[in-house]
């Protein structure tokens, strides 16, 4: 049996996911979900990021899919502030970054009141794919409001974001869609995938497959260049920026270097597109292989040998560390990873891999559990090269999605997304 078919892990792992949805249900606020501290309480310095808002939402979701109804008004409050609340940009469409807020007293508590856009109303994809994951899984929920939402996100694809000349998404457009910037990103387009897969599950347009399945292949080809270190930065033209933000290394979106817990993701995901195309009576028969060498390479520069272990979060490109601290979701990802490959490969009767696969899974888990769960339902998100908490690059505890997906994992499968998939195992 491997470990992720194991019931007792199962279990375990479902007991985790709920505390953890309770965790993160400290996070909400008037106009959306907050940033957490590392203590779970929202950190007001902080703007209220549509990134965390969806993530949110699409992680109370899936708890109300699991069965747990105190999740649905949660998710209600988040279809609520991207369709109606001052996120959205009724003016000229698409959704703000951020809100800058204050607290205000009030005799019932604090409220938060929203201040003004954040970072002057600039709109990423990257925050945009989230509003899709969110919605999407919402709809296969059946939340009032969420194909109202989900149906607005993607016609904004069409409109400001996908750039069919490329067959990619664009970076980040100022507040009126008006100057769009220069720079292109893999991991804006990473989400993007998998919201296109998501909103596959929930719409049934083969579009979004097929757009996923578009983007995957330039990352696989493009990898396979660069011995499938993933380049992350790029021009309007997309041609490589192979040294973009050398002086900024620890970027929390666009670090310097090879991300190996990006190359985990994008494994994950080629292998997700992959399921999505066999349900279409489709396949494409490269993307095992490159989904095998980005997670080989991965694990080959990524993990540390030499030391607590763990995921470092950067490499140049031959491999070397840059940034050596270990961020949660590199981990998470490996795991998940993992899990997808050891299917497909039990699925073609390789054993002697799956066995493999299973050893590191649990290895993986294993150290997770020592140096990354605090307690249950609570995640450090970041630890130093000695598995010590600290919070260079991530503070806090910004939101639950990387860890949600990995809790429930085991139990979808290969699936293309995680929502339909609960959905059907609930029936």
């Amino acid at each position: 049996m491997t470990p992720w078919e194991d019931p007792q892990l199962i279990e375990a792992f479902d007991e985790e996911f709920e505390e953890l949805a309770h965790f993160a249900a400290g996070s909400v606020v008037d106009c959306g979900f907050g940033y957490l501290d590392r203590n779970g309480a929202v950190d007001p310095s902080k703007p209220v990021e549509l990134w965390i808002t969806g993530r949110m939402t699409y992680v109370f979701a899936l708890a109300a899919l699991k069965g747990y109804d105190w999740a649905i008004p949660l998710v209600d409050h988040g279809i609520r502030c991207l369709l109606e609340g001052p996120m959205y940009d009724r003016e000229n469409g698409g959704w703000y970054s951020g809100l800058v807020t204050e607290i205000v007293e009030r005799e019932d508590g604090p409220h938060w009141k929203v201040v003004e856009p954040a970072n002057g109303g600039l709109k990423q994809a990257y925050a945009h794919a989230f509003v899709i994951l969110s919605s999407s899984a919402a709809t296969v929920l059946g939340r009032p409001g969420a194909r109202e939402l989900l149906d607005r996100a993607l016609a904004d694809q069409d409109q400001h974001w996908w750039e069919p000349e490329f067959g990619r998404v664009r970076e980040a457009w100022n507040r009126d869609y008006t100057i769009s910037e220069d720079y292109r990103g893999v991991n804006a387009n990473m989400h993007t995938v998998e919201a296109y897969l998501a909103a596959f599950d929930a719409t049934g347009d083969r579009l979004w497959v097929d757009r996923a399945r578009g983007i995957c292949r330039f990352v696989a080809d493009t990898a396979e260049q660069l011995h499938w270190r993933i380049p992350e930065h790029f021009d309007a033209d997309w041609n490589m920026l192979p040294e973009h933000n050398a002086d900024r290394p620890s970027d929390p979106f666009r670090p310097y270097g090879a991300t190996p817990g990006h190359g985990m993701e994008w494994a994950r995901l080629i292998l997700h597109t992959r399921a999505a195309l066999i349900g279409l009576g489709d396949r494409d028969d490269w993307m095992v292989e490159a989904a095998e060498q980005l997670f080989n390479r991965s694990c080959a520069d990524g993990w540390d040998r030499h030391g607590a272990g763990g995921f470092v979060y950067t490499t140049d490109w031959n491999g070397r560390p840059v940034v050596d601290t270990r961020m949660h979701w590199v981990l998470c990802e490996a795991v998940n990873s993992a899990c997808v490959l050891g299917r497909v490969h039990e699925e073609a009767g390789d054993a002697s891999r799956v066995a493999e696969l299973s050893t590191l899974y649990a290895q993986w888990v294993d150290w997770a559990d020592r140096y990354l769960r605090e307690a249950t339902g609570r995640w450090i998100h970041e630890v130093d090269a000695s598995g010590v908490e600290s919070g260079t690059t991530w503070e806090g505890k910004a939101d639950a999605y990387h860890v949600a997906q990995m809790l429930l994992l085991p139990q979808v499968g290969n699936t293309p997304c995680f929502a339909l998939a609960l959905k059907q195992l609930a029936e």
